[in-house]
């Protein structure tokens, strides 16, 4: 795989980047991305649906009638799931959807969707994402400079106050740090924009 060009201001390039032999040989395996990606995206189900049983609903703490001699069927509170405003039976209650996936495993899928994605030429590295202010007009020049077109996704060292608040209101654009990055984040947006230093952050991450 060849060196990677890196783009200084104005999108023109002022160097180029060599891979880790690691990174660069890496073959894809759908099966352990799926993995992870189906992991990733459980850990973010919140599992807040909740119902009421008869033991959470309000009243029902009077027998409606007595055992015996009414001729109905014998009832101990209006609040059984058989009666209109009573309880749930076996409703959803709040519950953890994630999944277990070994650390391995998500090395091995983050280096191989990271791998994927330079071999399809998706990934472009500029010198740093600094910006004077947080206008969005400002970001709007960057993304111009860099000629992208449809989802981006920002990869940056540290967050960054004026990057974040410049680029909030741009449709498809994300941001995030090299150590928050995950398989889910490198496959989504269209094009993965690194800071130099934020892409060497991920290749050692990926080579422990």
């Amino acid at each position: 795989m060849s060196p990677l060009q890196i783009l200084g201001a104005g999108g023109v390039a002022s160097g180029e980047l060599e891979l880790t032999p690691g990174l660069a040989a890496q073959q894809i395996k759908p099966h352990l991305i799926h993995e992870v990606v189906t992991q990733e995206l459980a850990a973010r189900r919140g599992g807040n649906a909740s119902t009421k049983t008869r033991s959470d609903v309000r009243g029902g703490g009077a027998k409606p009638w007595r055992q015996k001699g009414t001729g109905r069927a014998r009832a101990g509170s209006n609040r059984s799931p058989l009666w209109s405003g009573g309880g749930v039976v076996f409703g959803p209650k709040p519950r953890d959807f994630s999944k277990k996936v070994s650390r391995s495993t998500r090395q091995l899928a983050l280096r191989k969707a990271l791998s994927e994605r330079l071999r399809a030429g998706d990934v472009l590295l500029v010198n740093e994402l600094k910006l004077e202010s947080a206008k969005t007009k400002e970001f709007l020049g960057l993304l111009s400079a860099l000629e992208l077109k449809g989802s981006a996704l920002f990869v940056a060292q540290a967050p960054d106050r004026n990057l974040t608040l410049a680029s909030r209101n741009v449709r498809n654009v994300a941001l995030t740090t090299s150590d928050a990055l995950n398989t889910y984040d490198i496959l989504h947006p269209d094009k993965l924009v690194f800071t130099t230093g934020a892409f060497e952050q991920v290749e050692a991450r990926l080579n422990k």
